[in-house]
């Protein structure tokens, strides 16, 4: 939880964090993947997608750092892992 508090302390934006919404509309995390953009694909490590796809896990965190325009989107199959990510990004920017 201190991640996340963290993040959104960090944030001017909004933050967003959505665990396994594909599961709302019945389908695998493997269909989820398949419907996603190609975009948003590009993103994302094959080592994760094969997780994501093994665990039937998705874990989405939407994040908007510096104003409300302009956002950070992490695809992962771990809570923690994804945080991580996303507070490792505010110290790329103050390196």
């Amino acid at each position: 939880m201190n991640k996340l508090k963290k993040l959104i302390s960090l944030c001017k934006g909004g933050v967003y964090l959505t665990i396994n919404k594909h599961k709302d509309y019945y389908l695998t995390a493997q269909q989820q993947i398949n419907d996603m953009r190609d975009n948003e694909l590009a993103e994302i490590q094959e080592s994760i997608k094969t997780k994501m796809i093994e665990t039937d896990t998705i874990v989405e965190l939407i994040f908007y750092p510096d104003s409300p325009v302009g956002s950070y989107g992490i695809y992962h199959y771990d809570v923690d892992c994804a945080l991580e990510e996303a507070l490792s990004t505010f110290e790329e920017e103050n390196a």
